[in-house]
Order: C-alpha cells, then structure tokens, then sequence
C-alpha cells in the first residue's frame, strides 16, 4: 500500500489515539474486573479512525441535529466506545471509573441515555436497521449528515440485518456506511454458523465493498477515502483480532467475556505498553 507522507502522519496520530483507547478500556476493565475486552481492544483501530477522521461532530455538543451519527450495534462492547467518547472529550475521565456499576450512566451494554451514545443495544441483529431508519430521516430534513454503523460477523445471522441491507440499497442511501466486525467469535467460541464469504453477499445486496485487516489503521483509512465519493450504501469489512495490542489477551481460547484475577489487570496493561504500535 502507498500513501502520502501527510497520509502516513495521519496515520501515526490515529495510532496513538488507538493506543490511548486500550489504555482506557484496560483501565476500566480493571475497575470491574471483567467485561467484553477482548472485541473492545479488536475495533480501537476502527474507532480512532471514526472519531477522529470521520465523524462530524461537536464533543460539547453531542446532541447537535447536525451531527454525523455511529450506531454501535454490538452493546456489549460498551467499554470501546466509552472509551472513545472519553479520549474526544464527550464523557469526563472521572466517568469512565463508574463503568457497569450499579446506578452508572455507563451500563455494560449501550443506553441511549448515555451522552454520546445513540441507540441501547444488547439484543443484537437491531443497529443496521435503527441506522437505515436514521438515514432515511436525515435525507428527508435535507441533512447531509451521515450514519456510521459498527455490527458484527454474528449479527449476520440475523435475518433483520439483510432486510435492512436489502432496503438501503433500494432506497439508495448514500449517506449510510456498515462496517463489519469479523472477529470470528460469539459467546461460546467460534461462530456458530459458516456466514462466507461476507464480502460478495454485501455486494449483492447492492453495496459499495471494502475488506480490509481491521487492526491496520493505515488500510482503514483507505478504504473510507476509496468508498467515500461512490453512490450508495457502503460497508467496510474488516477482519479484526480480539484482543489486539495484548497478547495474553490474543491467546485466549475464548475471549467473548473476560475475567482475570486482580492482580493481572497490571500485567495485561504492561503487555500493551510493551507491544505497542504507534
């Protein structure tokens, strides 16, 4: 791949953001002692690239009406996008200590009550279609904001999502973007069903496709610039590692849920300072 020496500084401050994103979620996972990690340290590539290339939108001001929309259909990976809000400034860092407590505005699976934060989601299959819907809307007011939807390889089990693929290519939305997160893992381990090649069925269902390794931001970002000027709905898929940056994290035969003892949140936390990327 080449690209431009400005590209290629762009790059490395996105990496550093997505270096700062598993700090946080790390963190946070260490004040609970468990959660979805392992996905949430997979799409911090895709999540520095989206809050801060992406996006349009004002950190004071998370409800302006003008504002591009991510619908993060995947709820449980919750400590990713607390995380990203914190590291743009919507959510205070002092928030981010109160994550999945009991009465915190940072419940383990989304709420839409949360700043920054668009749809509740934890019963999954649902974000594409609320995104297809939101869409729809924004053409209608003459809004040239856009809706970014993150969903997973799993959701693609769900019959909801290929009707709502299937209808915004039929309504032609060309302000709609999926991006899929093909990690290969659901709760009890591999996924379930054999869903390839997820690729050519986006295709037809009449989107505009981009694969790409999700865990290589420089990859990411030339996808968003490719499918950018295209007509259309356009979805990104991008295969991630759950568990990127942290090796210990990697090897888990099974990662959906993390849980480890006290005293190796430290020692996970030093795995990632060691491998970093940026």
């Amino acid at each position: 791949m080449t690209i431009s020496v400005a590209t290629q500084v762009e790059v490395r401050h996105l990496e550093q953001r997505a270096h700062s994103l598993r700090r946080r979620m790390l963190r946070m996972a260490a004040d609970k002692g468990e959660g979805y990690i392992a996905q949430g340290l997979g799409i911090a590539d895709l999540l520095a690239v989206v809050y801060f290339r992406e996006l349009r939108h004002d950190p004071a001001r998370p409800e302006d009406p003008g504002r591009d929309r991510f619908v993060m259909s995947t709820g449980h990976y919750s400590i990713a996008l607390y995380s990203a809000l914190a590291e743009c400034g919507v959510l205070a860092e002092e928030d981010l200590a109160t994550y999945a407590l009991n009465g915190s505005s940072l419940p383990m699976s989304t709420f839409d009550e949360t700043p920054g934060v668009e749809i509740t989601s934890g019963s999954l299959g649902h974000g594409l279609g609320q995104g297809v819907g939101m869409a729809l809307g924004l053409r209608l007011d003459r809004s040239d904001a856009k809706v970014v939807v993150e969903l997973s390889d799993g959701e693609l089990q769900e019959g909801s999502t290929w009707e709502s693929a299937m209808s915004a290519s039929n309504f032609r939305l060309d302000n709609l973007w999926a991006i899929v997160d093909c990690n290969g893992i659901q709760a009890d381990g591999p996924m379930v069903l054999d869903i390839e090649p997820v690729a050519d069925k986006w295709q037809a269902f009449g989107w505009q496709v981009r694969e790409v390794d999700g865990n290589d931001i420089a990859a990411l970002v030339e996808a968003f610039d490719e499918l950018r000027p295209l007509p259309g709905p356009k979805v990104i898929v991008m295969r991630t590692t759950p568990g990127s940056g942290v090796p210990t994290i990697v090897a888990r035969e099974r990662a959906h849920f993390v849980r480890v003892a006290d005293d190796e949140w430290n020692r996970l936390i030093d795995e990632l300072e060691e491998n970093r990327r940026d």
